[in-house]
């Protein structure tokens, strides 16, 4: 089973990130990573689209198509199937991403920290607030990769969502949160491909001018997708509803109710 670590970057649309994400675009220039606009779905809101990376399946079919709508997950998703084919799953996580997939409501004193866990995540790290520093997230992914080293990783931080929020996608405090987060990646990334992860780098929305995202604009739905390891042919229109069968085609395992990924893979 190949390893792979699904990076979503919260709230980070795609001009940003071509522009703030230094380390990234550096891999991109030298030939070892790729990088492509991707249109999310709607509603261009977090906990729908959670579920949509993790699922294959549109907001409008996994029927999660409100923030308030909170319950878990129903059908198949990537946790499941990595945990099924014997594989260890983790999660550094917005709570929101525990509520779906092991227990819904999150209990703060209870669910923040999951270890060798029986559902479809092994071992967890949550949070809650919107502002937990990204340092610390990457610093509880790193922990999870060195002391779990699980086959599948989910890393989602939160501080670009929250900054663009308070000050806009168009924002001197937006695009320094992307900076930051950047340079997180530059302090992490190459010790986990030295690892032998697959990294995957997207977004589940954008973030319009205004502070806010839901809707069809392009500041809201166009997001990142950098492959570091591989790369897809530029021809083929890649949605979002086929990240999750891509990564199980990345990691070799059955795709199970995952909607299957059928184009050609080259690897770097």
């Amino acid at each position: 089973m190949n390893k792979v670590i699904l990076i979503v970057l919260d709230g980070l649309r795609y001009d940003v990130a071509r522009t703030c994400l230094g380390y990234m675009e550096g891999l991109v220039a030298a030939g070892r990573a790729d990088v492509r606009k991707l249109t999310c779905e709607l509603p261009a809101m977090s906990r729908p689209l959670y579920e949509t990376l993790l699922t294959g399946r549109k907001p409008v079919d996994h029927g999660v198509v409100s923030n308030g709508v909170v319950r878990r997950s129903m059908g198949d998703n990537l946790f499941a199937r990595v945990r099924a084919q014997g594989g260890v799953t983790a999660a550094a996580a917005y709570h929101w991403v525990s509520e779906l997939y092991i227990s819904c409501p999150f209990d703060r004193h209870r669910d923040r920290i999951l270890v060798d866990g029986t559902g479809d995540i092994t071992h967890g790290l949550f949070y809650w607030d919107d502002h937990y520093p990204d340092s610390h997230l990457f610093a509880d992914a790193e922990w999870l990769i060195q002391a779990k080293a699980p086959d599948f990783l989910l890393l989602h931080p939160m501080n670009v969502d929250d900054a663009g929020h308070k000050h806009g996608g168009d924002s001197i405090g937006y695009r320094n949160a992307a900076r930051t987060q950047g340079d997180l990646l530059a302090r992490h990334v190459p010790d986990w491909v030295e690892a032998g992860y697959t990294v995957i780098v997207t977004a589940d929305h954008g973030m319009g001018d205004d502070g806010n995202h839901a809707g069809p604009t392009p500041q809201e739905t166009e997001v990142p997708f950098y492959t570091v390891g591989f790369r897809l042919d530029p021809e083929v229109v890649l949605n979002q509803t086929e990240i999750a069968g891509l990564i199980c085609r990345l990691m070799e395992i059955d795709p199970g109710q995952i909607p299957s990924f059928e184009e050609a893979v080259e690897r770097l």
